[in-house]
């Protein structure tokens, strides 16, 4: 089962509880061309500055909640995670259109 986060505090702990930082990576080609967000986790994180992304312009960069979410409501995102499991913390997240039917 699957639920929508629009919260910026329910997003934060869902990321937080899986050590998941903000992250956005730039493929803009232009000015007007948007940014994608990302959450990584653990060693994703780590490795975020280095040149592992060679194939894509602009790579990732660590970014703060605020700046996040600032890209996050523009593009009317909520984000798509998996429903809470006893002993199992699932990393899955996906980010999906807004419509006014998630689960806040």
């Amino acid at each position: 089962m699957t639920q929508v986060l629009t919260k910026h505090e329910d997003i934060r702990l869902w990321a937080a509880a899986r050590s998941g930082n903000p992250a956005m990576e730039d493929r803009a080609t232009s000015l007007n061309a948007p940014l994608v967000l990302r959450i990584l986790f653990d060693q994703q994180a780590l490795n975020s500055g280095e040149a592992q992304y060679n194939d894509r312009p602009g790579g990732l960069d660590l970014v703060g909640w605020d700046e996040w979410f600032e890209e996050f409501d523009r593009l009317k995102y909520g984000l798509l995670v998996e429903d809470e499991r006893p002993g199992v913390l699932d990393d899955y997240y996906e980010f999906v259109p807004r419509d006014g039917n998630q689960r806040d």
